[in-house]
């Protein structure tokens, strides 16, 4: 089955074995290291015809390198997934999309926290030019656009994290509401046409800062949002480093019963994640879900979580 994956770390862990600070001084390669979750074999082979890879600059990075720590992860997106791989393909519009030929696997550049452009909107709209289709405007830190979920102050969008969002707008790019306080949630609902969260839960079923409460689900279904559930165990089973298939499957159940079955995703943080779901290791994995799922689900069900609630919701797209 076709399966769109909204969330990965693979250009971090990229970029760390590049610097020699990962698995030693050789670089990865993203066709069959065994170190990624995320690389090309194991997408083949789990049926992932679209794949985002996130941005993401390690909060101890000076701010002064944030900006180049970004531009050196862009740069192995296109160097290292796209230009030696001719099955991989950049998805630079919503609409490349349905133009992915069988056999090729979409490759979708997000950006997880503004923290890279800090209030440099120059910057910003060069990602734009660059590909980026969705940005979430925090990782747990607060930086200049919101606190993050992990700041204690637990404030909201700053008068620029509105003129961010204003500008996805603008750009048909999502604005993803994964690491964001309840405040700044609730601010980005308000201000984003294109609401989206890349990987996150049921606060409900597991009371965890990432997760979401079920009134913030309610309004994303509303407001047209996704949600696409994540594989990390902590965010799955509170307090805890393993988890099931079944233990995850909870988590769909219940946005289901809030009135989101046609607004659930998959966004599964593989290579940006230590401890996993059993049978759900890495990418390669994807079908032991579905056949979960089916056990549950009608095979059009299933189809939503996996690809078609996603195409479904596409910014501008319709």
């Amino acid at each position: 089955m076709t399966i769109i994956d909204t969330h990965c770390d693979a250009l971090l862990r990229l970029q760390l074995a590049k610097r020699g600070t990962l698995y030693g001084t050789e670089p990865l390669d993203f066709r069959k290291s065994d170190e990624l979750a995320t690389n090309l074999e194991r997408l083949k082979n789990g049926g992932v015809n679209v794949q985002f890879f996130a941005i993401f600059v390690e909060p101890d990075v000076p701010a002064d390198e944030k900006w180049q720590h970004a531009l050196e992860q862009i740069d192995l997106f296109y160097t290292e997934i796209v230009d030696k791989n001719p099955e991989v393909k950049h998805i630079r519009r919503w609409e490349d999309l349905s133009q992915l030929k069988t056999g090729e696997i979409g490759a979708v550049l997000a950006l997880e926290g503004a923290d890279a452009f800090g209030n440099d909107l120059v910057k910003l709209r060069h990602l734009y030019r660059l590909g980026v289709l969705s940005i979430g405007m925090t990782w747990n830190n607060a930086n200049l656009c919101a606190d993050g979920a992990g700041e204690p102050r637990g404030g909201g969008l700053t008068v620029l994290g509105k003129e961010v969002v204003q500008l996805n707008n603008a750009h048909r790019v999502f604005t993803d509401v994964s690491h964001s306080t309840v405040q700044g949630f609730w601010d980005i609902l308000e201000h984003a046409d294109y609401p989206f969260a890349s990987h996150s839960n049921a606060r409900a079923v597991c009371e965890h800062r990432r997760n979401l409460y079920d009134d913030q689900a309610k309004a994303m279904f509303e407001k047209g949002g996704l949600i696409q559930v994540v594989f990390n165990p902590p965010f799955i089973n509170e307090g805890q480093f393993e988890a099931t298939i079944s233990d995850l499957i909870k988590h769909i159940d219940h946005f289901c019963a809030l009135g989101g079955e046609t607004h659930i995703g998959f966004g599964s943080d593989f290579d940006g994640i230590s401890s996993f779901v059993t049978d759900l290791e890495h990418a390669g994995k994807y079908n032991n879900l579905i056949n979960g799922l089916q056990k549950h689900y009608t095979e059009a069900q299933v189809e939503g979580f996996a690809f078609r609630n996603f195409m479904n919701h596409l910014p501008g797209v319709k």
